[in-house]
């Protein structure tokens, strides 16, 4: 599972440079997490999870406020959550998970970005049960049977815990974050987590070839560039 993870975080670093309106889509969530679930993020614990994420993606403090403002002000769009599923280049596995308070326009968008490439988009769960949705904390450590006896005494379910260069990366269903991140502050108060979030974690990986490459990178480009797209797993090994 490491690897698929680590795959998985080198595609965002290559993409997240060429996101320009990272911070219009930080803003977009941030904003539907507030107006669903509450504007503080004390009892709002999704919030919480999403501000401190913006944060460490350097998303500046008055983006984040001003779309809890917003959100509390009860006005604006009405943004609902939408999932594709497909096969893109290469035959990998791809979910897009996108935001939009128009989803026809969504669609198309998203369909452009399958069909301009040489994809399949697919039907609602085609590729999502390939994939398991997990909570992953990673921070410096050698000695991953401690973190899971930690675990273990505070009753949470985990799903691994691996040492790999001196971090340590845990796994979790992704009901279990909270749990987890309690837990593990609790016993370490000084921890400092590198990684908090949940992702889709592909359960088998498929390699892409040296031909199928530009074809796969435009429609990572493709799909990064659409302003409705939050995130884009995949099980894409890459040369």
């Amino acid at each position: 599972m490491g690897r698929a993870f680590e795959v998985r975080k080198a595609a965002m670093a290559k993409t997240a440079g060429a996101k320009t309106k990272v911070y219009s889509k930080y803003g977009k969530e941030i904003y539907v997490c507030a107006k669903n679930g509450g504007a503080d993020p004390e009892t709002n614990l999704s919030l919480r999870r999403l501000m401190d994420k913006a944060k460490k993606d350097q998303v500046p403090s008055h983006v984040i406020e001003k779309a809890i403002d917003k959100a509390a002000g009860g006005a604006g769009e009405d943004f609902q959550p939408m999932r594709y599923e497909g096969f893109g280049p290469g035959n990998c596995m791809v979910i897009v998970d996108c935001l939009s308070d128009n989803a026809n326009r969504t669609i198309t968008d998203v369909r452009n970005c399958f069909t301009k490439t040489n994809a399949k988009l697919g039907a609602q769960g085609a590729v999502s049960h390939m994939f398991d949705h997990q909570a992953i904390f990673q921070f410096a450590g050698d000695d991953e049977d401690a973190i899971l006896e930690i675990l273990m005494e505070a009753d949470v379910d985990v799903t691994d815990v691996e040492e790999n260069d001196g971090k340590i990366t845990v796994y979790a269903p992704h009901t279990e974050f909270y749990q987890v991140k309690t837990a593990l502050t609790d016993a370490m108060p000084d921890i400092n987590f590198e990684t908090e979030e949940m992702s889709w974690i592909p359960q088998t990986e498929t390699e892409i070839s040296e031909d199928d490459m530009p074809m796969f990178e435009k429609f990572m480009d493709m799909l990064n560039d659409c302003d409705d797209v939050q995130d884009v797993y995949h099980n894409a090994i890459t040369p």
